[in-house]
């Protein structure tokens, strides 16, 4: 027993020896200037102390869950992939230092026709391609500092994720909400893939590889996502849903207004004919036909003239008639006719030179009266023959996720000549893909339904789209063998608190995330019907280009004279042609991306996060342009000669004369500290927690090294507040350059002289990374803003203890005893009010208003002489 205390305690010893390794300053008390290669310096000594926190699944209380974008793995960062992880690191430190249990996963979206692409140009495997890829963006994000949570880190190409996506298509499938039906398709011959809408250009072209887009028919398989059409349109009123912004109208104008009724019957040609109708009631006619436009893909069919619908609700078969005179609902192609419903419907008929005749029996059956019954009844039978029947716009179609190629999850069907499309047992999965020279024998099974030989396996693999709808929930139980994963973590970290991405994704990713998550909230395994509570779309990063005028030529910058830069006026230097400069997205294609490794060598990982940051807000476009780098490196520079002053003001001899500490001079300069750090906390961690703009954090920052800067000496070595203000300066950093304010941190906690040393504030034997985050103190005084239809009316000081107990209606009576307010609304009519609380920040009321009429304003100044007559 004695040994094994003695061998705890040297274990203990050797901890504390490495933590103290791990924490010691890599400059020492030495003067050095803060160049490029000391950054370098500093970024490798800390690297390896920059993530070493993991999520603890136990801590639901204080959970904050932060997600940057599913990263398609192309084998180098970019600067948008800079900016957007350094977004969700700066929060997801910041959070961790207000002592929340953050999770902050990555992983890979590693399926897809580029990989593919870039593979076989090199004559390598995708999974080879892929994984060499991966590895060399996990080393690039290693180096940015990010505090992912590795041991969450998923691929969706590998078979331990991709069973899951295919078990999540035949829970679909099972409810049918899967389907295959022929649809007329655009192909992109070069890359031999079926392409979505938004993948063919304004030209017909691909996106991709630039060729002209063919129509084709073939058989394909859809997700029936407008069976949650109305679900994912309401569900964009959800209260929990902030900063959503325009995104929300995004997501309105792709659903569409949900004013009509979706039907998939089958037609005499064995597929299945998509028919909208805002009266459903309208297909219990029984002489219902049919028009389609002559545009329509069935038209091209040999026996198109004598097609025909089944019409399982008036037991009858609809004739179908082609023909571009019908009053077509938008965007459809296909028009519902009901003669005994409609007039309209029977002069069309009858210009369509076809007969009929209502009887009685029709005319008693279909009268206004039932109209509202009939329409109950098409609609019940709908959902228990499963041909439809959803609230849906006209325009809104199901997801086609069927792509003709190798590298992507394999679609878990089985074809059999007897039993048809077979669902693959879930104990049979993965699916897995085939060597990729592979022969089509490899495709060759029993099939699983009746166990005769020759079956074969589905070809098409899965859209992208299917893996990136559902990984935020897979991270949370990432190597989970056995379920796609644990219901009980989900219910207890769902929904998503941050989701951070381009507006590139805001329609197509984020319909698809929200019709999965709202699918598998409906079958218990998803705590909420929306994924992502709050959102941050953030701006592209953008680069100066230059194209030579009438070719449009991309040249690079080197091959440009710039005459006049405030013009955009420009030369290329070889033939004094006229260069054309605009700011664009980086693109290879347009000769003006930058590399982040460059930036990261000439000027430090931390210096690139703080210019990426910095002058505009994440949801704006950033400009990336070396004129705006010196801000950012001179603040590194004071900050870092600022802890040099400090450490130099500690270790000045003492004058001749003390100084008087109780001084109301020295007082009221310790005061200025007060008022600085309070102040610039106060602006920092509103931009950090509730606003995002971590630009206006950067600025609040420079102010306090601004106040810290002008402080003289004896303050400096004997005033507690510029020792707090200080600690609260490096402390702010942290999140955004952890590197750096490791090492500053580790340089202010060895300097002698500590004046809060037994203040619980601040963690003195722990590293930056462990400090709690400043918090304004109680006596500051803080505004509760009064504002009247959103303008400013009087801003009342209130001590942070104080105004942080206030709610609405203490606002209210503020407001009603205070003379600006009560004598601006002596002719106005209250509408409603609205207070919001920012605890330890500001408290704002707002109080909307309209003037009253001329005949109540005389009413009430007579009550108000009246009552003041009685008094």
């Amino acid at each position: 027993m004695q040994a094994l205390r003695h061998s705890h305690i040297l274990r203990g010893i050797k901890l504390n020896w490495c933590r103290r390794l791990l924490t010691q300053s890599c400059t020492g008390s030495e003067q050095l200037e803060l160049t490029s290669e000391l950054k370098h310096r500093i970024e490798k000594h800390w690297n390896t102390h920059m993530n070493n926190i993991h999520f603890n699944t136990k801590d639901v209380q204080n959970k904050y869950y932060v997600l940057s974008m599913f990263p398609y793995p192309s084998g180098n960062l970019h600067m948008g992939h800079v900016r957007v992880y350094t977004i969700s690191d700066a929060v997801a430190r910041f959070q961790r230092m207000c002592g929340k249990n953050v999770f902050q996963p990555i992983g890979w979206d590693s399926f897809g026709l580029p990989a593919e692409n870039a593979a076989n140009e090199r004559g390598v495997a995708p999974a080879e391609w892929t994984k060499k890829n991966i590895a060399q963006m996990k080393q690039q994000l290693e180096r940015l500092g990010c505090s992912f949570d590795w041991a969450h880190e998923l691929s969706s190409s590998s078979p331990e994720y991709y069973k899951w996506t295919q078990s999540l298509f035949l829970m679909l499938h099972k409810r049918g909400l899967a389907y295959q039906n022929e649809a007329l398709v655009n192909w992109d011959p070069v890359d031999k893939t079926v392409l979505a809408d938004e993948q063919v250009d304004a030209n017909g072209c691909s996106w991709r590889s630039g060729a002209k887009v063919e129509k084709k028919l073939l058989k394909q398989w859809f997700i029936r996502t407008t069976a949650y059409a109305k679900q994912l349109l309401d569900g964009l009123d959800d209260p929990t849903l902030r900063d959503w912004r325009d995104i929300i109208n995004l997501q309105r104008h792709w659903i569409g207004e949900c004013n009509g009724y979706a039907f998939t019957l089958p037609t005499s040609a064995s597929n299945l004919l998509r028919v909208w109708t805002p009266n459903p009631e309208h297909l219990k006619d029984p002489h219902a036909f049919l028009v389609l436009r002559n545009k329509h893909y069935l038209k091209k069919l040999s026996n198109a003239e004598q097609l025909s619908v089944e019409n399982p609700f008036a037991e009858t078969t609809i004739p179908v008639v082609f023909n571009d005179e019908a009053a077509f609902p938008a965007d459809c192609d296909v028009y519902l006719a009901a003669p005994t419903f409609r007039a309209e419907d029977r002069e069309l008929w009858d210009s369509l030179g076809l007969a009929f005749c209502i009887t009685n029996k029709d005319e008693e059956h279909i009268n206004p009266g039932n109209w509202e019954q009939l329409r109950k009844e098409v609609l019940q039978a709908a959902s228990r023959l499963n041909v439809g029947g959803y609230r849906v716009s006209s325009k809104l179609q199901d997801w086609l996720i069927s792509r003709q190629r190798y590298w992507g999850t394999p679609i878990p069907i089985v074809h059999c000549s007897k039993c048809g499309a077979v669902p693959v047992p879930e104990e049979q999965l993965p699916v897995s893909l085939p060597p990729r020279d592979a022969g089509k024998d490899s495709l060759l099974c029993d099939c699983p339904k009746c166990g005769q030989s020759g079956a074969q396996r589905e070809t098409d693999t899965m859209d992208t789209f299917v893996d990136s709808s559902w990984y935020y929930l897979r991270y949370l139980d990432a190597h989970n063998p056995n379920e796609i994963f644990d219901a009980k973590l989900a219910n207890d970290f769902m929904p998503v608190d941050l989701y951070i991405g381009g507006k590139e994704h805001a329609v197509l990713h984020l319909y698809y995330a929200r019709f999965m998550n709202h699918f598998l909230h409906s079958c218990g395994l998803s705590p909420t019907s929306e994924p992502f509570s709050r959102l941050l779309v953030q701006g592209m990063v953008m680069s100066r280009s230059y194209r030579v005028k009438g070719s449009g030529r991309y040249v690079r910058e080197s091959e440009v004279e710039i005459v006049n830069a405030k013009k955009n006026q420009a030369l290329l230097k070889a033939t004094k042609e006229p260069v054309v400069m605009s700011w664009e997205k980086m693109s290879k294609s347009k000769l003006n991306g930058v590399e982040p490794d460059d930036i990261f060598n000439e000027y430090g990982t931390d210096t690139a996060r703080l210019i990426i940051l910095a002058d505009v807000a994440p949801t704006s476009h950033r400009n990336w342009s070396s004129a705006t780098f010196p801000g950012i490196l001179n603040w590194q520079k004071r900050l870092w000669l600022t802890l040099d002053d400090f450490k130099a003001a500690r270790e000045e001899q003492q004058p001749d004369e003390p100084v008087d500490t109780s001084s109301e001079a020295f007082l009221a300069e310790d005061a200025k500290l007060f008022d600085a750090r309070n102040f610039y906390v106060k602006g920092a961690t509103f931009n950090y927690r509730h606003a995002h703009q971590l630009s206006v954090a950067i600025s609040k920052m420079q102010g306090l090294t601004n106040s810290l800067r002008r402080t003289p000496k004896h303050i400096q070595r004997l005033g507690k507040q510029f020792e707090r203000a200080l600690a609260a300066q490096i402390i702010m950093l942290a999140p955004m350059a952890p590197h750096f304010a490791s090492e500053l941190w580790s340089k202010f906690v060895s300097i002698p002289g500590r004046l809060n040393a037994e203040s619980e504030e601040l963690q003195w034997t722990e590293d930056v990374l462990a400090q709690h985050w400043p918090d304004v103190d109680a006596a500051y005084q803080l505004d509760l803003s009064i504002k009247i239809n959103a303008f400013e009316n009087c801003v009342i000081k209130v001590a942070r203890n104080q105004l942080d107990k206030i709610n609405h209606s203490d606002a209210m009576d503020i407001a009603f005893n205070t003379d600006s307010v009560t004598s601006y609304l002596i002719d106005k009519k209250i509408r409603t009010t609205n207070f919001v609380l920012y605890p330890g920040i500001e408290a704002i009321l707002n109080i909307y208003v309209e003037k009253l009429p001329k005949a109540q304003k005389s009413a009430k100044n007579s009550n108000d002489e009246d009552k003041a007559e009685a008094k």
